[in-house]
């Protein structure tokens, strides 16, 4: 089965942070429809702090994704650090022990992200939060895994349900969070968390995909 190094893959970690800071506007200017506007700045100054924090040539992918997580846990403001920084922090609990990662050992990944995440609140698909791109997402590529579809392919499948869960939430309304206060005129604009969830999904396989396929 096509695997990589965890050395090798401190390096696809530190490609999420040209994902966030490419989209850093947009993703506050999707926020400040129905939020406070700051996802986008807060998303960019924790990520880039990760950046000039982590000795990339020391580095292994968990090694990675625990100081990823710890600093958006802990150093930037607004409701999705909690939520991220968990869903780094699980997805690097998940690597311990681990000198290679492959498809069984991604999917062990993603579902302790998805877990981690959904232990914070109640909600599911369908109220307008990043769980709306991470469920099926997850679900996609563990459907793809279990079918005997290669790395890759799970790759594309859980990328192309995470699209397709972002790109929901457009005509959803918001049920949880501060947006919910808006009832139906949340209708109509995309979620921020969701939003950022498929680009850090989009980066994580565009980063694997050259190494396992």
């Amino acid at each position: 089965m096509a695997s990589f190094s965890t050395k090798d893959g401190a390096r696809i970690v530190l490609s999420l942070v040209d994902a966030i800071h490419a989209n850093k506007e947009y993703l506050s200017e999707i926020d400040g429809a129905i939020g406070d506007g700051d996802h986008g700045i807060n998303m960019n100054k924790g990520f880039t702090l990760f950046k000039e924090r982590l000795v990339v040539d020391e580095a292994t992918m968990g090694s990675a994704l625990k100081e990823l997580g710890k600093v958006l846990l802990t150093e930037i403001g607004g409701s999705m650090g909690p939520i991220y920084g968990t869903f780094f922090l699980d997805m690097a609990g998940s690597l311990k022990g681990k000198d290679v990662v492959d498809a069984t050992v991604f999917s062990e990944m993603l579902r302790a992200a998805l877990t981690g995440v959904q232990d914070m609140g109640s909600a599911t698909v369908g109220d307008k939060t990043l769980l709306d791109t991470l469920i099926p997402a997850t679900e996609a590529f563990e459907r793809e895994l279990a079918a005997g579809g290669s790395f890759g392919d799970c790759l594309s499948a859980m990328e192309s349900a995470a699209k397709s869960g972002w790109e929901s939430t457009r005509d959803l309304e918001a049920k949880v969070g501060r947006s919910s206060r808006l009832g139906k005129r949340s209708i109509g604009v995309l979620d921020a968390g969701a939003t950022s969830c498929w680009l850090i999904l989009k980066a994580l396989a565009d980063g694997m995909r050259p190494l396992v396929t």
